[in-house]
Order: C-alpha cells, then sequence, then structure tokens
C-alpha cells in the first residue's frame, strides 16, 4: 500500500482503543466496515428552523441557543422524523484527531436510497462531512428526509466516517453511465412515491417496495425526469474496487445535465470484486431531477468515481462480512423486500 490513504479496518479498530474516536459504548457489531466507521444517532434529537454551519470558533451548542432550535424529540423508544423537515442529532461517537489524520463523513448507501440527505456538522465546522485538523469534539447528523418520513431510534446509522492519513491523492477516476436497456422483468429504474408512508429504520427487508416505489420501463430505451422527483437508476457497467483502493462517486458536473446523482457515494474495499462474491456489481445511482425536465438516454454520462488508495488492505474486504449490496444489479435500499 501507500504511505498515505485511507484507513482499514484493523487500523478502524485501534481508533477506539487510542482514544481518537470516543465513544459512549464499545462498538457494535457490523459497526467497523472495511473502510469506514458507521456512526450512531444519540438519545435525542433537535427539529431547527434551518441547517447551519456553526463557522470558525463557535460550537453547535451556541449556535442553538438561538431560535434555530424549535422543539426536542426523544429517540430513546423511537421517533418519526418528517418529511419537509431539518433535525439535528448528537452522535455516540466523537474525534480527538491527531496530526496527520483526516476525517471525511457521508451518508451510507442504504440512507441515500431512501431520499434522506443527512450530513454531519462539527463546532468551528464551515464545511459539511468534513472535520476540522486536529478537531477534537463531538459529531452531529443533520437529517432531512426529503420524500419518505422515517421512525429513527438512538442506535441508528445513518453516516458514516473515513479517516485519511497524509495526503488526498487520487488514483484515477472514471465516468459511469446510465443503464436503460432494463433488468428484471424489463425495469430500468424506481421513481419514488410521494405520501407513500414510514420508513421504519429497524425493519430490514420488512416494507413492500409496491408501496414506495413505481417500477419504470423505456422500451424506447430513453427515461424523461421529473424536477424535483427521486429516481434510483443503475450503472451500465460493473463496478470494481480493488483491496488496495477505495472509491467516492462524485455528484455529477452540472454541465452533463440538469440532475444531480448520488447522496451516498462511498465504495469500500473489495466491492465488486470475483475473490468476494461481487462479480457484476453495478453503481447504484440515487438521482434527482432539477429545475426542467430532462431526457436520460441508455449510456449517458452519469457520475464519475474516483479512486484512491488505502493505507493498508482491510483484513476483510466488502462482500467478505455482511454485506447488503454485493453482486447488486438495480438494487432499492436494504429496507425493503
Amino acid at each position: 500500500m501507500t504511505a498515505s490513504g485511507i484507513l482499514p479496518d484493523h487500523r478502524l479498530k485501534t481508533l477506539f482503543e487510542t482514544g481518537v474516536i470516543v465513544a459512549e459504548t464499545p462498538p457494535a457489531d457490523g459497526q467497523i466496515q472495511p473502510a469506514s466507521v458507521d456512526l450512531r444517532l444519540g438519545a435525542q434529537a433537535w427539529r431547527l428552523r434551518a441547517s447551519f454551519l456553526p463557522g470558525r470558533g463557535r460550537t453547535v451548542t451556541q449556535c442553538l441557543d438561538s431560535d434555530i432550535r424549535m422543539h426536542t424529540v426523544d429517540l430513546t423508544g423511537g421517533a418519526v422524523l418528517e418529511t419537509g423537515c431539518v433535525y439535528l442529532a448528537p452522535l455516540q461517537e466523537r474525534l480527538k484527531l491527531p496530526p496527520g489524520l483526516t476525517a471525511a463523513m457521508n451518508p451510507k448507501s442504504s440512507t441515500g436510497r431512501i431520499d434522506v440527505f443527512t450530513r454531519v456538522i462539527t463546532d468551528s465546522g464551515e464545511a459539511f462531512d468534513r472535520a476540522p485538523p486536529e478537531y477534537d469534539g463531538p459529531l452531529y447528523a443533520e437529517i432531512s428526509p426529503c420524500t419518505f418520513s422515517i421512525l429513527a431510534r438512538e442506535g441508528d446509522r445513518l453516516s458514516q466516517v473515513r479517516f485519511r492519513e497524509g495526503a488526498h491523492v487520487p488514483l484515477r477516476d472514471i465516468t459511469v453511465s446510465v443503464d436503460l436497456a432494463g433488468f428484471e422483468d424489463g425495469i430500468v429504474g424506481y421513481r419514488a412515491r410521494r405520501h407513500a408512508g414510514l420508513v421504519d429504520l429497524s425493519r430490514i427487508g420488512g416494507h413492500d417496495r409496491s408501496r414506495f416505489w413505481e417500477p419504470l420501463f423505456a422500451p424506447d430505451h430513453r427515461l424523461i425526469l421529473d424536477p424535483g422527483e427521486f429516481y434510483i437508476l443503475a450503472s451500465r457497467e460493473a463496478v470494481s474496487i480493488g483491496p488496495g483502493e477505495a472509491a467516492e462517486m462524485a455528484p455529477i458536473a452540472t454541465e452533463i445535465g440538469e440532475f444531480r446523482a448520488h447522496y451516498a457515494g462511498f465504495f469500500d474495499p473489495g466491492f465488486g470484486i470475483a475473490e468476494a462474491g461481487g462479480t457484476g456489481s453495478r453503481a447504484v445511482l440515487e438521482v434527482r431531477g432539477r429545475d426542467v425536465p430532462f431526457i436520460l438516454e441508455h449510456g449517458q454520462p452519469i457520475a464519475r468515481l474516483v479512486y484512491e488508495p488505502m493505507r493498508e488492505a482491510p483484513e476483510n474486504a466488502y462482500g467478505k462480512i455482511a454485506s447488503n449490496y454485493q453482486a447488486q444489479s438495480l438494487k432499492l435500499s436494504k429496507f425493503f423486500a
């Protein structure tokens, strides 16, 4: 591996032991992934008037002392987080970063695929999903369900954090295109149904997908994206991430089209490789139309995968542990049967 790169699972375990990650309770089963750590919701959340960033020299708590906080939501027994609302939840993990180690966050795949917009903020934060250098403080998840209201509880995991030693050195990037030729039963994608009901984050595979999603067909290999609608599509290309690398899906450039692809775009080492059972894995694309109706055609570029090195290969590559999306084609979030 390289002198700089993303830390693997066995190094992530030592971050808990050495106090770089400080948690209220020990890591839960499955919380440490091949190249990231899931972040757990705390016991409460606050309904906010609007999203915000604290800015240099201000803590999140100081910002909440103003009228931005509307009311408190108790997550210990479960609470409904409603569409169109913004919530902020303290996370059970906090960071104490040593020099030379940086932290970046992103939504988990299962979160992005139910159109829950979430990002992490820190004290003195001037950017979302980034911790300041040598940060010593708490983490908070901003949560905004966009299509489906969710039932969330203390300990639920909506976001993840990855750690990098040294500089960010991309290895390469590839452009992926959309597959509109059709998958099972000729379906090319799904459009989220508005006002569909509640997604309970504790019920893995426990929701009838027909109540939440409308299957889409494209007999002419074209699909019109409606402004403001949320779609699940898949890449035409199979994607593979070797054991010595990880990848992130970059938001689509505006010059390519009137849409945004991917809210949760981190790919662990081992995704899509044959040795881990991932032959033929596609990138699933979370797409939202913007501004005007836009025609997508089969094979049209839709997103970009940026690869970077691991500091070391993980002990357990993606697919060697419990994984929901290895060898996927067109696949909804794990919450749907």
